[in-house]
């Protein structure tokens, strides 16, 4: 399998944060989301990957380019969106393609100009003018002009209305359907993945906590909830972590366990939930 994005023993130490040692591979054709709560690592590893910042060790490869050694030849093969405009708010969307397509030698004109039809963005529209979620379509706009084959995303449903969600997720998804792009998406937005991605990578206090397949990472995970009576010493060790509420209590525990609860009432964890249960240092009680 060919993958479009490598990423090996990656690490970054600034004076109140550290990531440490982060590995994941992005295979070509898929779209992998990148969680964790808000300081887990996920911006920096993203800037990271496209050489915004200086590792302090590891390895990036994009479709096999090495990030420093072939950053130009990378870059030419990565689309970007940020959570925020990137343009210069007095730029038209025609001035955007002459000041971008300088740095593409694939640039297609014709191409750009559909996607604005489609986007309904009229060229002479200053960037400035456009709401949040037009200019997510322009950056959009702007990676498919050039055939970027893996597109990063982050956090770009951050303040986006649910229509503008919903059609972001399906460009996406209509994005992959040949086989030959790839998306690493970034997003606190969970349910959004619960839809769209085929992979999963969770950072969890600068570290790796998981990068696998999507469904796979939902199966290692049950819920299980019961009255404050059944709330046992058994439970509190086994569990990554326990809600309680004045009428009981629901826990996150690992598939594996389950045998070691029995009575108690069983139920599949949302990727939100599992995130929440995990997030904090050593589980425990978030009652």
């Amino acid at each position: 399998m060919t993958n479009y994005l490598e990423v090996t023993e990656l690490s970054k130490s600034f004076a109140q944060f550290h990531l440490h040692d982060i590995s994941f591979t992005l295979p070509k054709g898929y779209i992998m989301g990148l969680i964790g709560p808000n300081g887990s690592g996920k911006t920096t590893t993203i800037q990271l990957i496209l050489n915004m910042l200086a590792r302090s060790s590891g390895e990036v490869k994009i479709l096999g380019l090495d990030n420093l050694a072939q950053e130009q030849q990378a870059k030419a093969a990565v689309g970007v969106v940020f959570d925020s405009n990137y343009f210069s708010d007095d730029w038209s969307a025609a001035q955007v393609e002459r000041s971008v397509s300088v740095f593409y030698p694939n640039w297609d004109g014709a191409r750009f100009a559909q996607w604005l039809e489609r986007f309904r963005i009229a060229p002479d529209k200053r960037v400035g003018e456009l709401s949040k979620g037009m200019q997510m379509k322009l950056m959009l706009a702007c990676a498919f002009s050039y055939d970027a084959k893996l597109l990063i995303l982050d956090e770009p449903t951050s303040g986006l209305d649910p229509v503008s969600r919903e059609e972001l997720l399906e460009i996406l998804s209509e994005y992959i359907e040949d086989g030959e792009h790839s998306v690493l998406f970034s997003t606190h937005i969970t349910a959004d993945l619960e839809r769209t991605a085929d992979y999963i990578t969770y950072l969890r206090h600068g570290e790796l906590f998981y990068s696998g397949g999507k469904d796979e990472f939902v199966d290692l995970f049950r819920l299980v909830k019961g009255s404050r009576e059944e709330l046992s010493q058994q439970v509190k060790e086994k569990a990554l972590g326990v809600r309680t509420f004045p009428t009981g209590f629901e826990a996150l525990v690992k598939t594996e366990d389950l045998p070691a609860f029995p009575g108690l009432c069983v139920e599949p964890a949302s990727i939100d939930e599992i995130v929440v249960f995990t997030s904090k240092e050593g589980g425990g009680d978030h009652a």
